[in-house]
């Protein structure tokens, strides 16, 4: 579904922005990330594509301003400090190496379950969906049910991933979730190839990157990382991980001239 990644990533930020609120309890902020996400899923429903995009935009700009408002809820603009890491059966995560391995133990744990689910026959029914509503549906695909779901799984996960970074700096505030931030999540699903397992991988690794290594241009790395975006989108709307299919392409209508 075209505008799927569009409100999944300002779903992502959403939920990142709730998910200090359960930060007691990674399950808490995962349970309640899913039911606000199940519920911005709606929307998915009556519109598509930009306006869908403009439409979860929006929200996120909502989240943000209440959460930077209610200072009664979120502490406002000075945020919520303090917050202690986790404990692993006991064992205290409050040293940067323990707390590195269980978050990326716990990253390795969550991509499998979402690999598996990918083959699934949920996941089968969410690639219907996303390529074709209509062919999906006449397949017997529940569009409103399986639409919803994909949203729900999406906040679900970005809300165990906001409570992971609320512990790791031990203090957060709304300054880091704003817009910017879900234009740069939708920035690294793109470069990548969005509809791939690897591709926010390699896309977030490029956005976060990319830019360091062009500091050398010194007053210019900015532009010049604005234009490889640009030429990428260009030549490779279908992100980096698209490369391989665009050669296979070619060689079989090669083959086909032949």
């Amino acid at each position: 579904m075209s505008g799927t990644q569009k409100i999944g990533l300002a779903a992502i930020l959403m939920a990142l922005a709730l998910a200090p609120m359960a930060l007691k309890n990674y399950g808490t902020a995962a349970l309640l990330c899913f039911a606000v996400g199940l519920a911005l899923g709606f929307p998915a429903l009556r519109v598509r594509h930009h306006y869908l995009a403009f439409a979860t935009l929006g929200f996120n700009v909502l989240v943000y301003l209440v959460l930077r408002n209610e200072e009664w809820l979120t502490g406002g603009t000075f945020g919520i400090s303090g917050i202690r890491r986790p404990t692993l059966f006991g064992l205290s995560l409050d040293g940067s190496a323990a707390f590195f391995y269980f978050t990326y133990a716990a990253t390795i744990a969550l991509a499998l379950l979402l690999a598996w689910l990918i083959r699934s026959p949920w996941g089968r029914a969410f690639a219907a969906l996303r390529d074709n509503p209509i062919r999906a549906e006449s397949l017997g695909v529940n569009i409103v049910a399986y639409t919803l779901l994909a949203f729900a799984i999406g906040a679900a996960c970005a809300g165990i991933a906001g409570a992971y970074f609320a512990a790791l700096v031990q203090f957060i505030d709304p300054a880091p979730f704003h817009l910017t931030a879900s234009l740069i999540m939708l920035l690294m699903v793109i470069v990548g190839g969005s509809g791939r397992f690897f591709g926010p991988m390699l896309g977030a690794a490029l956005v976060v990157l990319l830019p360091e290594w062009l500091r050398f241009m010194r007053d210019w790395y900015l532009v010049v990382f604005g234009l490889s975006v640009v030429a990428l989108m260009i030549w490779l709307p279908g992100g980096l991980l698209s490369i391989p299919d665009r050669i296979r392409l070619r060689s079989a209508l090669r083959g086909a001239v032949k």
